[in-house]
């Protein structure tokens, strides 16, 4: 079955372009965490050794 009409297409370039978004904004979202909670032990770590340093 052929589409004549090319809607078929452009509805699965939209669904992809959509999905690629989701992607991208999961991608950054999941960076965020990492880096937050990088920061959060680098901080802890810091705060440990200035406690402990005599």
């Amino acid at each position: 079955m052929t589409d004549p009409t090319g809607e078929s297409k452009e509805r699965n370039r939209e669904i992809a372009a959509n999905e690629s978004t989701r992607q991208t904004v999961s991608s950054i979202r999941v960076s965020v965490w990492a880096i937050a909670v990088a920061v959060i032990i680098g901080l802890a770590a810091f705060g440990w050794v200035m406690v402990n340093n005599k």
